[in-house]
């Protein structure tokens, strides 16, 4: 790889970090053992990755002893298999995957890392943010020191919803808006892009506005996403404009990203449709078969929340290091 962002220290001088994330794998499996989770193993290589518009995938090629082949692709999450587990078992699970997305490559991106996923059947959202929390201070000290300033996390960790966050700091009510890309742009004072769809503009806003200033001093949860972005999360009983998923902000790093999960397998299949969809569109070269084994379990699944963290970004929040590259032991 030649991306100069990808470029890290010789081995030797990384060892000191590497024994430290040693040290937070243990710590990882520890808190998980201690509140009666089990470690699962997924399958990396799979017929379905998913069905995540933006994400690019590895494809490979399966050979079978009568000389057949079929094509396969790594895995960018275990999501699928880990839901079907629980839909299968009612167990709390977890599990420490590698995963791979195709095309990224940066101080905070590469194109294999090590996702943390857990799923915890019975829980609510701020049930997972609980959890969440909890796992962060076993595992960090209470403050560290990052470039944007002292980061606390012994302090309670901020609870924002995103309508709240974009009436903060961007001075729109994101929700009485809807998806409205025009109306969105001439709200926050923002001249629409040629084909900037409303989708666009509000990760456009997100990242400009809003991501800079959160999860500063102390962590932030970043909840009630608009339902456009539910993905695999319920949509809220008590207001439908909204998804149940919340993303963790800490110094400065996009942590984690979390769903009260969705178990109904007739929306699902829509939702899953919809986004193929699109990434047709965007990414014709992006095809495969849906996920039918991980759609007829679903609707065994019992009330959970899950949620997938970097556990390589939490490495480099945890050393203060500034690139995934100095925190690897190959690459």
């Amino acid at each position: 790889m030649t991306d100069s962002s990808w470029t890290g220290a010789p081995l030797g001088d990384r060892l000191p970090l590497l024994h430290r994330r040693a040290a937070l794998l243990r710590g990882v499996r520890g808190f998980f053992d201690a509140r009666g989770y089990v470690e699962v193993e997924t399958p990396y290589v799979v017929p379905s990755p998913g069905e995540e518009v933006h994400l690019r995938c590895f494809r490979t090629e399966l050979e079978r002893p009568d000389g057949g082949k079929e094509t396969r692709f790594l895995h960018t999450s275990p999501e699928f298999a880990m839901k079907r587990i629980v839909a299968a078992t009612g167990l709390r699970v977890f599990q420490m995957a590698r995963v791979w997305r195709n095309g990224e490559a940066s101080a905070l991106h590469a194109p294999e890392f090590t996702m943390l996923e857990w799923y915890r059947p019975g829980a609510g959202l701020a049930d997972l943010m609980d959890e969440t929390e909890a796992l962060l201070r076993a595992l960090l000290p209470p403050k560290l020191d990052r470039r944007e300033g002292e980061l606390s996390i012994a302090a309670p960790f901020e609870r924002l919803t995103m309508a709240e966050a974009f009436a903060r700091h961007v001075g729109v009510d994101l929700l009485a808006i809807g998806e409205d890309a025009a109306a969105l742009a001439a709200a926050s004072g923002t001249r629409l892009r040629a084909g900037e769809t409303w989708e666009d503009l509000f990760f456009r806003l997100l990242l400009e506005r809003i991501e800079p200033r959160i999860g500063r001093d102390r962590p932030c949860f970043l909840t009630h996403w608009p339902s456009a972005q539910a993905a695999l999360a319920r949509r809220d009983p008590a207001d439908p404009r909204v998804a149940l998923r919340f993303e963790l902000y800490a110094g400065g790093i996009e942590l984690a990203n979390a769903f009260e999960e969705l178990t109904d397998p007739v929306e699902q299949r829509a939702r899953f449709e919809a986004d193929r969809a699109r990434r047709m569109t965007l990414h014709p070269d992006q095809n495969w078969s849906l996920d039918e084994a991980f759609l007829s379990e679903l609707g065994a699944m019992p009330p959970c929340s899950g949620i997938a963290l970097g556990f390589d970004r939490l490495v480099l929040l945890a050393v203060g290091a500034a690139r995934l590259s100095d925190i690897v032991w190959l690459s």
